[in-house]
């Protein structure tokens, strides 16, 4: 559910207990299309947050701390200047609509009162928070100017009139009646479908909202208005009614839903969407600003890691294709390189022919001598060369291409290693949910020798950031660590790991390094199989069934000489096949980083 009436009435409803005639102590503007509100009331500070961001806009109140520029935006001082000290009288939605009017008294330069309108318009790409003198109803300015040359039809400019936006004839859905709602599917084209017909014709309802109603009316979404009958309307006005009630009580239920398998957050919403029960989970939340809160910090993180990731994604993917062709290639050679005998039985079949071979020819027909029926081999010659410098040729090119089968074995060594260690880095990107794990990535790939240190106006050397290991207990009560990317498995397993530990790994597929503390007790069977469990869940075979897993003790395991960060060769192991479980993280408890 995006930021639609629904909710904005539930964020209203919620402001309203909290803030209504608390004082306004500080102003402050983090980011270019975001205000942040100190407001002193309840006997306490609460911060209110108002975003006009284009892809998350919002207003809720927050305890996050984030850096203000040391120099105010101009905005955010016009805002000191109106609204500091001033105190919040009303706080109200603007009919069903994504807007919030927040009115302040405050006194102004010449100690009179004036009354001051805050909005918010919550609206996409086209939020705006914009201050208005209510006593004239004029824009005093906006976070975000608007002129006739972008809308001519609504500008938002210092000085003109506040106009709101267009309702495009929507209703009210808080105040339609049946008799109301039966015109409103009279008007609609015969060939809309039910929860389209919902959304274009009421005000604040969402496509998801406008779906929940269809789903609890029992009514095909997408039946169209042509194919409705009495009972299929009769159906929808009483599940729109069914939620409108529930507003109008003040009854809200905030929840985050997430996928049951990765816990990954999809949507968020202030009433039970039955919609989604069989196919997602919920997180619950007592009040509408911690949902929200909680929901966009995760959704920036996300973006966050998605644009950092983007470049380093970008650049181990070309470096992998670019490496898997090269193997390719040098398998190709080493194929060539093996039919080299020929080349040497060419050159002796030519020297013991030398006699009848004429120069200028361009082939030579002889008989085999390895061949046990002795047939003909035809033999091409280059015409400028004489008959023994052509079996001089066929010598020289046996003797290169011998010599460079054990040079291309080598390569083809390297080269493989090289992609099994890109094939990692690629799966630990693909993975992360941390910024500072893609740091870490990152640094690793400088210290490589792969990419260019950024230039920093920062003398001495970047710290490389503190590593971060994930923590599982497990049923016996043991400690499981996990580490995330190359340098953390280098760390774990060849520095904090004990030699009697247990060490886990898929075989021959790109994960985690896994260690089973064993302190001083024998780990028992469930201990191992749960730690093996990890590896293959903390690998690209996650999804897979029986990931081969294999496990040794640490002492088993050795970094061989100028090996990359994450690679090592170990000895003396079993192997166990693993079907990991999806919720295993939460079965073992939530991980912890240490």
């Amino acid at each position: 559910m995006p930021f639609d009436g629904i909710v904005v009435s539930a964020i209203v409803s919620e402001l309203r207990q909290s803030l209504l005639f608390g004082k306004i102590e500080k102003v402050y503007q983090p980011e270019s299309d975001e205000i942040s509100l100190l407001v002193r009331a309840m006997g306490k500070n609460q911060k209110l947050i108002l975003s006009a961001s284009s892809s998350h806009p919002r207003i809720h109140l927050t305890h996050e701390n984030k850096i203000n520029p040391e120099t105010p935006p101009t905005f955010c001082m016009l805002l000191r200047k109106h609204l500091h000290g001033g105190k919040i009288m009303d706080i109200r939605q603007v009919e069903f609509e994504r807007i919030i009017s927040i009115m302040i008294e405050s006194y102004d330069e010449l100690g009179s009162l004036a009354k001051k309108e805050l909005l918010i318009e919550l609206m996409g790409k086209h939020s705006n928070i914009i201050l208005i003198d209510q006593a004239h109803n004029k824009i005093i300015d906006s976070i975000k100017r608007i002129s006739g040359e972008v809308n001519r039809h609504r500008e938002i400019l210092p000085g003109k009139p506040y106009i709101a936006p267009p309702t495009h004839d929507k209703r009210n859905p808080l105040t339609i009646s049946r008799e109301d709602f039966q015109l409103l599917i009279e008007s609609n084209t015969m060939g809309t479908s039910a929860h389209k017909m919902l959304y274009m014709s009421l005000q604040g309802i969402s496509p998801v909202t406008a779906r929940e109603v269809c789903f609890r009316g029992k009514v095909d979404s997408e039946l169209t208005l042509s194919q409705m009958n009495t009972d299929h309307i009769q159906a929808l006005w009483k599940a729109l009614n069914e939620i409108i009630l529930l507003i109008q009580q003040g009854i809200y239920q905030p929840n985050i839903i997430v996928t049951k398998q990765e816990n990954q957050f999809i949507d968020f919403t202030v009433i039970h969407l039955h919609q989604y029960i069989e196919v997602y989970s919920r997180l619950s939340f007592d009040q509408v600003s911690t949902m929200l809160e909680t929901y966009y910090h995760h959704k920036d993180l996300s973006d966050r890691i998605r644009q950092k990731s983007m470049d380093l994604k970008r650049f181990v993917s070309q470096t992998l294709e670019r490496l898997l062709k090269k193997s390719q290639k040098i398998q190709e050679e080493l194929l060539e390189a093996h039919n080299a005998d020929q080349y040497r039985i060419f050159g002796e079949l030519l020297t013991a022919n030398l006699h009848q071979i004429k120069k200028g020819a361009v082939e030579a027909v002889v008989s085999n001598f390895y061949d046990e029926a002795g047939s003909k081999v035809s033999i091409p010659l280059e015409p400028k060369l004489s008959p023994a410098q052509n079996a001089q040729k066929y010598f020289k090119r046996y003797a290169k291409f011998k010599n460079a089968v054990k040079e291309k074995k080598l390569q083809l060594e390297d080269t493989v290693s090289e992609i099994s260690y890109f094939e990692n880095l690629l799966h630990a990107i693909e993975t992360t949910a941390e910024i500072q794990d893609l740091e870490e990535i990152r640094t690793e790939l400088i210290d490589e020798g792969y990419i260019r240190k950024r230039k920093s106006k920062a003398s001495g050397k970047s710290k490389t950031p503190a590593s971060n290991i994930l923590s599982f207990i497990s049923s016996e009560g043991l400690k499981i660590y996990v580490g995330k990317n190359n340098k953390q498995n280098d760390l774990l397993t060849l520095k904090l790991a004990s030699k009697k530990d247990y060490w886990f790994h898929t075989k021959d597929i790109p994960g985690s390094h896994v260690i089973l503390a064993c302190e001083q007790n024998e780990p028992s069977e469930t201990s191992i199989l749960e730690a093996a469990e990890l590896a293959a869940y903390f690998s690209k075979g996650q999804s897979s069934g029986n990931v081969p897993v294999d496990y040794t003790r640490v002492k088993n395991v050795k970094k061989p000489s100028g090996a990359k960060p994450g690679m090592v060769i170990y000895e003396d192991y079993r192997t166990l096949y693993i079907t990991p479980r999806y919720n295993l993280p939460e079965i073992l408890g939530k991980p912890k980083s240490e």
